[in-house]
């Protein structure tokens, strides 16, 4: 009994934060709702209008899709359970694009079947980009069953409602991991699909479920398949903010920035055995810009009743020791690294041939390494403490 009361005190100033930010965030959720102030948009078509829900879309990649496709005047719906996401971003974007029906944000959760339905019923999709997902390979090996529930399970309750509800287009967004370690560079979309991890393995599983339902509807469908994200928004009003106890599972940008301002002591590369020229893994680094342009470009292709599945990514790969190389250039700082065993479920090589999304899309990638780390490196400078400061 002592241990019991002894917790419940000392969780007591904890709790009543949480209660408080919860209250916060609902007040400002409500706030921006479709309905407060006499909005009704969301729930309408609207000739010469498409309104697009971004599952996750207070996440990295998801925010940066969201901003783009605002500029580009679509209608846009996040949902998000801010589970790994930011609501600093989702302000962000509320101030950028205030006017009435431009965007709105749902706290939810997209394994949540009852509020999934509800969101579709009370709003008039004409798609969905789909982001919303929990994407670390080594954190999937040490929870496999989260990562099956979060990615594969909560897909196949969105494809379900999108189908009952009528909505018709779905941008998917995947990953290179569903190559798993192939025997031959580069990658192309027929090369096959042997996932090493459950990270991969769930999203393989995903992308099975959208094709086969695909087959039996007339549903346009978009999978991109893409590598490695780095880099931010250009103009600096997105980038990448981790929560911090996902530091250590995070992308080796993340943790380059870090070191070199200090947050941590140092960087650790995880594997210098791999049978490369250096020894370290090999990945193809695409430009977060990069990659929500060919998004933007697979929507305006998509057909009813066809599937198109591409890779993105730039073509070349580079090492870890290549990337750290880049990274202290673009921070100007000789950050401490330091080389530590594997990490489990990685891979030695994986770079894509991006050919047939230049053919197909007219996309393909305009930054290099180095470009995409110095925009990187200069949100990181002024956000120390990402979108709290």
């Amino acid at each position: 009994m002592d241990l019991v009361d002894a917790r419940r005190k000392s969780q007591f100033p904890r709790k009543f934060l949480l209660a408080a930010g919860i209250i916060t965030l609902f007040v400002f959720i409500f706030k921006k709702s479709p309905g407060f102030g006499g909005s009704n948009k969301f729930s309408q078509h609207e000739p010469g209008v498409t309104h697009v829900l971004v599952t996750g879309g207070a996440g990295y990649i998801g925010s940066h899709a969201t901003l783009r496709l605002l500029k580009d005047s679509y209608r846009v719906t996040i949902v998000d359970n801010l589970s790994r996401g930011n609501l600093g971003a989702v302000k962000v974007l509320q101030e950028l694009f205030p006017e009435p029906g431009r965007l709105q944000f749902i706290y939810a959760d997209l394994g949540d079947a009852e509020a999934v339905n509800k969101i579709f019923s009370q709003n008039a999709f004409d798609a969905v980009m789909h982001f919303a997902a929990v994407a670390y390979v080594g954190e999937s090996t040490a929870e496999p069953l989260r990562y099956y529930h979060n990615i594969t399970s909560n897909t196949l309750l969105l494809v379900k409602t999108m189908a009952a509800h009528d909505v018709k287009t779905l941008i998917y967004s995947s990953t290179c991991a569903t190559y798993g370690e192939p025997d031959k560079m580069p990658i192309t979309e027929d090369t096959p699909q042997v996932p090493i991890n459950p990270y991969g393995k769930a999203k393989k599983m995903a992308e099975d479920i959208i094709l086969d339902f695909s087959r039996t509807s007339d549903m346009a469908v978009m999978i991109l398949r893409y590598f490695n994200v780095i880099g931010s928004d250009p103009e600096g009003r997105l980038g990448e903010a981790p929560r911090p106890e996902l530091r250590e599972q995070g992308r080796i940008s993340g943790a380059c920035f870090d070191a070199a301002r200090e947050i941590i002591p140092g960087l650790k590369v995880r594997g210098t055995d791999y049978k490369t020229s250096d020894g370290t893994c090999i990945r193809d680094y695409i430009d977060v810009t990069d990659l929500i342009d060919a998004h933007v470009k697979a929507l305006a292709h998509a057909i009813p009743g066809r599937v198109g599945i591409y890779n993105v990514g730039t073509g070349k790969g580079s090492s870890v020791k290549e990337f750290v190389e880049a990274c202290k250039k673009a921070t100007a700082v000789d950050i401490k690294v330091d080389y530590l065993a594997r990490r489990p479920g990685d891979y030695a090589e994986v770079f894509s041939d991006p050919s047939k999304v230049r053919r197909e899309l007219g996309w393909s990638a305009r930054y290099t390494l180095e470009e995409s780390l110095s925009i990187a490196w200069k949100w990181q400078k002024a956000h120390r403490n990402g979108y709290a400061n």
